[in-house]
């Protein structure tokens, strides 16, 4: 790399770093998803052409802004090797298509709607937020598969017991079940249990006991598997920033690790020279 080449890298190193850079970006990402919303609005003709040449001006500084970090880094292998940059560059990137009358039109709009996600990768703790929530993911899907056996049980009984009063409500299983779910959300799901019971006096049992495994038991499962992965992914951040005392933690172990090594070579010179002397 030439000196020059070498200069410029520092350059855009420090203005990627630069608190009042990164401040920028974000107001221009706001002000990219306040556009989206005002185009939704009856507006004048000639408002419509200013956000349309502003649109242009924030693709054009989100081009600069993705080419910047990408010349900051070491290489392209390693830009590219974080999860985030790549979503970045691909929001930039399909935001080039165009929004005319062509066909890529609707495409473009639709694609420009997400580069209000880009909050998320330009803001830490959003990246947090949903690195935990992509995390949880999986450990919830086993949670959501048990509560639709209870869906489904509740829905089949719910069938044949409550059919014949509303239809509507209980005519068959997949009813039923979009049935259980108002319940399980509280919308005005007394009126229900109360038509049930002038029929089946008793009915109130099967609402009650639904609500408590669906509403408190599975909702206080789902809260507690997002809460432990968001403090997993809180310690994770804290390692890597080497801020508070997960990441005080995290120096400690790598200096410790570090006079580990250290003593080792030394054993190891210790040894040569008592092998020589002998």
């Amino acid at each position: 790399m030439t000196p020059k080449a070498a200069q410029l890298q520092t350059r855009f190193i420090q203005l990627r770093e630069n608190k009042y850079f990164e401040t920028f970006v974000i107001l221009v990402i706001v002000i990219s998803a306040l556009m989206i919303g005002a185009k939704t609005y009856p507006i004048p003709q000639s408002a419509v052409q200013a956000l349309r040449i502003l649109d242009v001006g924030i693709t054009l500084f989100f081009l600069a802004e993705i080419i910047i970090r990408m010349i900051a880094e070491q290489n392209l292998k390693r830009f590219f090797s974080k999860g985030w940059n790549i979503f970045d560059f691909l929001i930039v990137t399909a935001s080039l298509i165009p929004v005319d009358d062509s066909e890529a039109a609707l495409l473009g709009r639709l694609l420009r709607i997400f580069r209000v996600l880009r909050l998320i990768s330009i803001i830490p703790e959003l990246r947090v937020l949903m690195n935990a929530f992509v995390t949880a993911i999986p450990r919830m899907g086993y949670v959501s598969l048990l509560m639709f056996i209870i869906f489904y049980i509740y829905a089949a009984i719910g069938s044949m017991f409550f059919s014949e009063i509303n239809r509507e409500l209980w005519g068959n299983i997949t009813i039923a079940m979009l049935t259980l779910f108002r319940i399980a959300t509280f919308e005005d799901w007394t009126d229900v249990m109360y038509e049930t019971m002038t029929v089946h006096p008793l009915s109130w049992s099967y609402y009650l006991t639904f609500i408590f495994i669906v509403a408190f038991v599975f909702l206080n499962m789902m809260i507690g598997i997002v809460l432990e992965t968001l403090q997993r992914e809180h310690e994770q951040f804290s390692r890597d920033s080497g801020e508070g005392e997960a990441g005080e933690v995290h120096r400690i172990d790598t200096r410790t690790a570090e006079m580990e090594q250290r003593l080792a070579r030394m054993e190891r010179m210790l040894e040569r020279l008592s092998e020589r002397r002998q």
